[in-house]
């Protein structure tokens, strides 16, 4: 699975905990990383981020679907993501490591409990109502397990627990090879205070699009609530005429006891000559403090790559701060900037800019200021390293999206021929929004 993760970095499973945030490094008057870091940590009735978890309560006990059948999942799961695995990494050689730091984001989730909710266990789906779990980017498609019904059903039952659920399935059909077939399946609790709905599908036409998804939501009965869906998409790019894979994701949690919740949106986008681009918006909210995370990378698969990213937090009682930071690189020869700031409940602003100008020579030019009188500006022999190709592109999300390849489109009369309208998917949306989507 390909995972960025910067700034802040928050873990989440639906209980609320403190978390701390460390600012970036300063810059000191000769361009050299201090080693110092601030650090701001704060209890839920004092100034300043926390990190904020959600997760179920242990009354309502999650259920998932092992990946394998027969594969045991009574277990504590730990997911991290190391972006320096890939085997295709690529650095070029010809300045120091970011001045940002970009922890890898680690999660290890609370030990829960699993058990069939529907029995007898193939009368009935099994209930999938874990929230989503915060900064894990967007899955592969092995680890939804999507498995569609070859027939149309509709049915439901009761369980011993006086539990109840359902599934149907169905397959529609529209102009130009249109075709969509589905499952839909969900289940509540003997009182309703609890419940999950789930939703796969795949889609077709004889253009050659094709796509995969999962929708899935869920309640507990202490009035948390969560929201996740995923799409893998198959297309034409109607400028270039390549063939174009796009992942997305997005999340989010809120909790039923405290005005507190996160939302993310991820994307990333493929194509057979090396484009790439990834992407992700990040929302989070602790009663009194809410913070916001962007960033990018865009690659144009001849060498040339851009990254960037922009973080803040805000509290009730007006303290904002954030930092920012953008690389642009081609050929060995590139620059980077960015900012961190401070803003005080007064209104007090406090900021550090800096840059690196890199001439592809082994000489990097370095300068910055503060509104506390710091100034560098100088001119040194350093190497210059970054990233010219993604660590997961073409050829890692084609293997990655067996399933997606596989749907196979209904077949076309003789004589038929398809409409070839492009831009027929609607684009990504980029900006999050300042609340939680509608569900």
């Amino acid at each position: 699975m390909a995972a960025s993760s910067r700034g802040f970095a928050t873990q989440f499973d639906f209980r609320l905990r403190r978390f701390a945030f460390h600012k970036p490094p300063h810059r000191s008057n000769s361009g050299l990383e201090l080693r110092k870091r601030r650090r701001l940590s704060f209890e839920a009735d004092r100034v300043g981020v926390s990190r904020v978890g959600c997760c179920c309560s242990d009354s309502v006990a999650p259920i998932r679907r092992a990946t394998r059948p027969g594969k045991s999942v009574e277990k504590a799961e730990e997911w991290r993501f190391d972006l320096k695995k890939s085997p295709r990494r690529v650095r070029i050689q010809a300045s120091p490591a970011l001045p940002f730091a970009s922890p890898q984001s680690r999660f290890v989730s609370k030990q829960e409990k699993y058990y069939p909710r529907c029995t007898p266990r193939n009368s009935g789906p099994q209930s999938r109502d874990s929230p989503p779990k915060r900064d894990t980017g967007i899955a592969n498609e092995k680890d939804w397990g999507i498995s569609l019904l070859n027939e149309n059903v509709n049915e439901s039952g009761t369980n011993e627990d006086g539990s109840t659920w359902y599934r149907e399935s169905g397959d529609d059909l529209g102009e130009n090879g249109y075709r969509c077939r589905w499952t839909r399946m969900g289940g509540q609790s003997h009182d309703g205070s609890s419940e999950w709905k789930e939703t796969w599908w795949e889609k077709s036409d004889w253009t050659g699009y094709k796509e995969l998804g999962v929708e899935k939501s869920g309640r507990n009965a202490e009035g948390d609530s969560w929201w996740e869906t995923w799409q893998e998409v198959l297309h034409q790019d109607e400028w270039s005429n390549l063939a174009r894979i796009e992942r997305s994701a997005q999340k989010q949690a809120k909790s039923g006891s405290e005005n507190a919740g996160w939302y993310e949106k991820w994307w990333e986008k493929y194509d057979a000559k090396g484009w790439t681009e990834k992407g992700a918006h990040k929302y989070g909210r602790l009663n009194e403090q809410s913070w916001w995370e962007k960033w990018g990378e865009h690659y144009d698969g001849r060498g040339s790559v851009l990254k960037w990213t922009d973080k803040w937090a805000e509290t009730e009682l007006g303290t904002k701060w954030g930092d920012k930071w953008e690389e642009k690189f081609f050929a060995g020869i590139g620059s980077r900037q960015g900012e961190t700031w401070h803003v005080s409940p007064s209104g007090e602003r406090w900021s550090r800019t800096w840059g690196e100008e890199h001439f592809g020579n082994g000489k990097v030019h370095k300068y910055g200021k503060s509104t506390t009188g710091e100034s560098w500006d100088i001119v040194v022999e350093e190497e210059t390293y970054y990233e010219a190709e993604p660590h997961y592109g073409w050829a890692d999300v084609v293997g990655d999206s067996s399933q997606l390849l596989s749907i196979q489109p209904r077949e076309r009369p003789p004589g038929v021929y398809p409409n070839l309208e492009f831009g027929s998917t609607p684009p990504i949306e980029e900006e999050p929004p300042e609340e939680f989507p509608p569900q």
